[in-house]
């Protein structure tokens, strides 16, 4: 509109071509914000914007007054006002809208009221002068109201900086484990969530694993919590080096467990050996203030998309593949595989008929005698579970024990066959011990010792001639509640035999203060004890050991006469075993008693 005021009078090169000049550049910058009305900004790249703004700000300031003033010279009296109207108010405005960038107001101030006022006021025109000195007021109260804004939006902005920086804070300890400082449980599903919705929209594999510490709780009773927390943290400290160098996610999940995840998973042998790494970093020596420690992990691993479907399942088939792992393999890594698929079907279908089982009648009791290999006579036997299902028909005890555990039904297997063994027991002769396992759920609470209590009381059998076995894995739920369970057993009079000897994680010093009568030990060293020196040596020293504590020890799993002769020849007083004896039926028991120098005996 300036220009079109001096068409005529000023050159074409300033009405025109500078006039279209400056509206280009100006339409450029407007251009540019346009397209960046949306944009999110990095912290860098909005303080560069910013500069340029002010750069830009004192470059369009001078030339637009250089542009106005060399119009000056060509205009009447009523153009020169016009001058004067267009640079106040585009100053003006300008300023108003660089309020929140107080730099750039303030050098639009500079570079055009300072030269404006000068060069209206040298006119000595009295009409330009007063408007040179309105237009400075003007300009002076506008930087005071600026200066004010500016100070109220700075302080604003403070205080929601420090309300986000608040916020969060919070939100990073609430994903954070406290003692660790890795992410808890909640950051770990959220960033499962992720990497999954990322893996599937990319149809890349992604790999989920879970790590339990073998022995934890071991030394977190012998050396007490604080040595516990101590562990956890350098064991933190470990796996969080190792996942950072492989750019992989790691959390604490709670107590002794910890989980990682991998994006882009390579190859399953290459996850497994990844798997193998953090066991064997784990099983290396942890100086604690208190002694030097040693532990191992299990790792299980599952992969999106073989073997899952969702980020839930991915994690329960990583938590089963480590089920599966501490059982076959402790300390070592297994991945979920077709035949974990299978068997979880397998259980599941177990589980069902668990549910709907009716125990009293479907379930049933053998025996296997364990024999005194001094006097060749049997002086125990052992019960063990047998069930018929009506629609999964015989069911292995080594499949659908550990399923009633896992479902928390197994108190409910527990009850009737300790009944039914009993029953049976009251009528053996007065010698004659039975042997019963209890599992570690029937231990963990008051209530189910004190059913365990009623059943023995209301039998009528001696309970000073019943052996309640546990295993070492018992003490890995409530060490000092199963220990209560096993004083209240102990002071009804019954024997308390640890099973499975060596197998688990407790130290001498815990099992010292048990009140234990009996070990027994395992069945996977004793076979092929002859050809096996390790297994020789352990042998060995645990039958040394349990003499050491005054216990009474049997020898599981004897199937042959080169083991029983090994077993005799280091001193073994006990065995149990197909050597001797499959186990049989309670109608077989009497005519076995009454003939016991059977062929083994008689080959031995």
């Amino acid at each position: 509109m300036l220009s079109f005021t001096f068409f005529g009078k000023a050159p074409n090169w300033l009405t025109i071509y500078v006039s279209l000049a400056l509206s280009l550049v100006c339409g450029l910058r407007l251009m540019t914000w346009w397209t960046k009305r949306n944009a999110v900004l990095t912290d860098q790249k909005a303080a560069h914007e910013l500069r340029r703004t002010n750069r830009i700000a004192g470059v369009l300031g001078i030339a637009f007054v250089s542009w106005a003033f060399a119009l000056f010279p060509y205009g009447d009296v009523f153009a020169k006002v016009h001058i004067g109207l267009f640079l106040a108010i585009a100053m003006l405005g300008s300023m108003l809208c660089l309020i929140h960038l107080r730099s750039a107001a303030l050098i639009v101030a500079t570079t055009v009221s300072i030269p404006f006022v000068a060069f209206f006021a040298s006119t000595g025109i009295p009409s330009f002068v007063g408007m040179a000195i309105n237009v400075m007021l003007v300009t002076v109260a506008v930087i005071i109201v600026i200066l004010i804004q500016y100070r109220d939006f700075t302080r604003m902005v403070e205080a929601q900086t420090k309300t986000e920086m608040l916020s969060n804070e919070n939100l990073r300890l609430a994903n954070l484990d406290s003692l660790t400082d890795l992410p808890n449980r909640r950051a770990f599903f959220t960033a499962l969530g992720e990497a999954f919705e990322r893996a599937r929209s990319k149809g890349t594999r992604l790999a989920l694993g879970i790590i339990d510490l073998d022995g934890f709780k071991p030394v977190n009773d012998l050396y007490g919590h604080a040595a516990g927390d101590r562990l956890l943290i350098e064991v933190a400290g470990r796996l969080d080096s190792f996942c950072a160098a492989h750019d992989t996610f790691v959390s604490r999940l709670g107590g002794d467990e910890f989980a990682y995840i991998v994006t882009d998973a390579s190859d399953d042998a290459g996850l497994i050996a990844r798997g193998e790494e953090i066991a064997a970093l784990l099983s290396a020596p942890f100086a604690l203030p208190d002694a030097i420690v040693q532990i191992s992990g299990s790792v299980g691993i599952a992969v999106y998309p073989e073997t899952a479907s969702s980020a839930e399942q991915l994690f329960e088939r990583a938590d089963y593949a480590l089920y599966h792992g501490k059982s076959a393999r402790r300390g070592g890594a297994v991945l979920f595989s077709a035949d974990h698929e299978a068997q979880i079907n397998r259980d599941s279908r177990i589980e069902q008929a668990l549910k709907l089982a009716d125990f009293d009648t479907e379930l049933s009791i053998v025996f296997q005698p364990i024999v005194d290999v001094r006097s060749q006579t049997t002086v125990c036997f052992e019960a063990l579970a047998r069930w018929i299902s009506p629609t999964l028909g015989r069911v292995s005890p080594a499949q659908f024990i550990p399923v009633a555990e896992r479902a928390g039904i197994i108190g409910s297997l527990t009850r009737p066959l300790l009944r039914k063994a009993l029953t049976a027991a009251t009528a053996w002769s007065g010698n004659m011990r039975l042997s019963f396992n209890l599992s570690a759920y029937d231990l963990n609470s008051a209530e189910g010792t004190l059913a365990i209590v009623s059943i023995i009381r209301n039998s009528g059998f001696d309970p000073r001639r019943l052996d309640l076995e546990i295993t070492e894995t018992a003490f890995t739920h409530d060490f000092e509640q199963v220990s209560r369970s096993m004083e209240m057993l102990r002071l009804l009079g019954c024997g308390i035999s640890l099973d499975d000897f060596g197998t688990g994680f407790s130290s001498l010093s815990r099992l010292h203060a048990l009140p234990l009568t009996k070990i027994k030990i395992d069945r996977s060293f004793v076979t092929d004890l002859h050809k096996r020196p390790a297994s020789y040596k352990i042998v060995k020293s645990l039958l040394a050991l349990s003499r050491d504590m005054n216990l009474d020890c049997v020898v599981e799993g004897v199937e042959t006469r080169e083991e029983m002769d090994v077993l005799r020849n280091l001193g073994s007083l006990m065995v149990q075993g197909y050597f001797y004896s499959p186990p049989i039926a309670e109608d077989q028991i009497r005519p076995f008693l009454d003939h016991p120098v059977n062929a083994a005996l008689q080959a031995s």
